[in-house]
């Protein structure tokens, strides 16, 4: 699907405009002692909150005004179907977990698919005041009312790369054992910073994310935010990763290489 520089524009205007809406909400309730937790596991702990129900809602809100021919797929409120061909992908807090805690490494995600994955994204982490927008061949950070152009940065390999992922044990024993073996090759790793881990990538600050067992709505802003800055984003066999499942990202197709290998071994 091929988009005009004004429809360009426009889908930028209308996710920032979603971006905004979910900033104010998220900010409301973020470190408020008010905040009430419910748990959707019965046999673990899976949080969701009156802000994630909310921020979801102030979106929706705004594609029902601005865009209502648009499919959307959110995390809290499931499926509406559109004519359009394009589908709007959010997840309104990604990590929770976090924004229950306090701190600040939660983020509101945007993806725009328009069928074969995403097109636009957008990574914005209301307290910090920072939005990471990418799409059509570009990335952005905005930050204190200026906006600069961010890329991912070169790496020649595994051992000089820095490594993040969300959870030690990353998926199933075997996935974690997988994530063990890169993770030994690397030049340092982190772990716990959620969606935020993909916006340092885009910015040139880290060289590789690897994460598993996600959904589309946790992957597809954070896609259309690395892309946008150069970088590359694939399930652990290399194909698309826009459905969610393993995720491995990088920012020089040389480390992706490198730690797809390891994986796959």
């Amino acid at each position: 699907m091929e988009f005009s520089e004004s429809e360009q524009q426009e889908l930028r205007a209308v996710a920032e405009e979603m971006a905004e809406a979910a900033r104010g909400v998220t900010l409301r309730y973020f470190r408020s002692s008010a905040l009430a937790v419910d748990n959707k596991e019965a046999d673990g702990f899976d949080p969701v909150t009156v802000a994630d129900r909310e921020a979801e809602q102030a979106m929706r809100a705004v594609l029902a005004k601005r865009r209502p021919d648009d499919a959307i797929y959110g995390e809290e409120f499931g499926k509406s179907a559109g004519v359009s061909g394009l589908t709007w992908v959010l997840d309104p807090i990604d990590g929770t977990r976090a924004f229950i805690s306090g701190a600040p490494s939660w983020g509101v995600l945007i993806g725009l698919d328009a069928g074969q994955g995403p097109v636009l994204g957008v990574i914005d982490q209301p307290y910090i005041g920072e939005r990471f927008v990418g799409g059509f061949g570009k990335a952005d950070l905005a930050r204190g009312g200026a906006q600069r152009e961010i890329s991912v940065q070169a790496c020649d390999g595994l051992e000089s790369a820095i490594l993040m992922t969300t959870f030690p044990e990353v998926g199933s024993p075997a996935e974690g054992a997988a994530f063990a073996a890169v993770s030994a090759k690397c030049k340092l790793t982190r772990f716990g910073l959620d969606c935020y881990a993909y916006a340092l990538l885009a910015m040139g600050q880290i060289d590789l994310v690897i994460e598993a067992q996600l959904n589309s709505y946790d992957v597809q802003g954070p896609i259309g935010v690395v892309q946008g800055a150069g970088g590359i984003v694939t399930d652990w066999q290399g194909n698309p990763a826009h459905a969610g499942g393993q995720i491995i990202a990088a920012g020089d197709t040389r480390v992706h290489a490198a730690a797809l290998e390891i994986l796959n071994s």
